[in-house]
């Protein structure tokens, strides 16, 4: 049997009680409105990038005003680290701006992978405010300077604490509800990056009880702690680009397969990230005796789970076999030869 690949505009952040429209070209849809749910989902992102942004930007010009009349060497960096975190908000708003346009023939799935490459991005903007941070502390180990007006280092450091949880919480619920692993992994980027401000606290507290190299050792700390944040970030976006998944995903596609009436095998379940959309495809086995219309009707019941059970999924490639000539053996072609091509095989 043929695979199975059919239109489906569907919101899956809701119960099961909604209306159904049918497209007698495109089996139904599930109309919510006018809005659709990738656009809805994109524009919550554009809105927390949006205003994450703003807040950053607050904190780190307050704490510009401490550095310049403190001289701490650890609220640089800590400055640093809040205008990179600031900044990368610009490759995520126009990753979500390109995601909202519509697939064309040449970008055929849509350009969800921008979101990807925005991820990519960020990390190598993280890198650099650790590069940068920690070749000044370095220097103010090496050069020693007075850091003045203590009260205030503190309040800038609580300051920047309080901004960047702010921020962290805000980017986290609103990328754990639309699926944007770029955005959560900005959200917890700015968690750590609120820590480090209370590193500076302590940086403070160093110098009050006569150690003035507490400041740069507390800078370097942060370089430090920056590059932690450099590699979880890291080993999450470029899971993704490698089409890496978690294993939990798949066991529930494959649950989701398995418990669907008139499925008799599950052969293969595969599924990839585009941005914030995942896209799966399903081989199974289906009775030979049926007919192509009534498979056709058990993938569109499986792919109908799907869309419900996965909140995040954009769309399903479910693939039927007779049950007799299931799995991906049966896909393979042996030894042949046409056209003039020597002897080859498929696999």
């Amino acid at each position: 049997m043929a695979s199975h690949d059919h239109e489906h505009g569907h919101g899956h952040d809701h119960d099961h009680d909604h209306d159904h429209d049918h497209d007698h070209h495109h089996g139904h849809n599930h109309t919510h409105g006018v809005i659709d749910p990738t656009i809805a989902t994109t524009a919550q992102g554009i809105w927390a990038i949006k205003w994450s942004f703003v807040g950053l930007m607050i904190t780190g010009l307050f704490q510009v005003v401490v550095v310049w009349v403190s001289g701490s060497v650890a609220l640089l960096a800590d400055t640093i680290h809040n205008f990179a975190d600031a900044t990368t908000a610009i490759p995520l708003w126009i990753a979500f701006l390109l995601a909202r346009r519509q697939p064309t023939r040449r970008f055929s799935y849509g350009y969800g992978r921008v979101e990807d490459l925005a991820g990519v991005a960020i990390v190598l903007t993280i890198l650099f405010s650790a590069i940068v941070a920690g070749y000044q502390s370095i220097m103010r180990l090496l050069n020693p300077q007075p850091v003045e007006h203590l009260g205030a280092l503190a309040i800038a450091a609580i300051a920047g604490f309080a901004g960047n949880e702010l921020v962290a919480l805000f980017r986290i619920r609103v990328g754990t509800r639309i699926g944007s692993a770029a955005l959560v992994a900005d959200g917890y980027h700015a968690r750590a990056d609120g820590l480090t401000s209370l590193a500076v606290l302590l940086g403070a507290l160093g110098v009050w009880l006569g150690y003035p190299l507490a400041d740069p050792v507390v800078g370097l700390l942060i370089s430090a702690a920056i590059l932690r944040i450099v590699w979880q970030s890291a080993r999450a976006v470029f899971t993704r680009l490698l089409d890496g998944v978690e294993p939990g995903v798949i066991a529930e596609i494959r649950h989701s397969a398995e418990h669907t009436p008139g499925i008799e095998e599950v052969t293969q379940v595969r599924a990839r990230w585009l941005g914030h959309r995942l896209h799966a495809e399903v081989n199974i086995a289906v009775d030979a005796g049926l007919s192509v219309q009534q498979g056709h009707a058990i993938a569109r019941e499986l792919r109908h789970r799907l869309l419900h059970s996965l909140r995040y999924l954009g769309n399903a490639l479910i693939h039927v076999d007779p049950a007799d000539a299931s799995g991906e053996e049966h896909h393979r072609f042996g030894e042949h030869a046409h056209d003039g091509l020597p002897i080859h095989t498929h696999p």
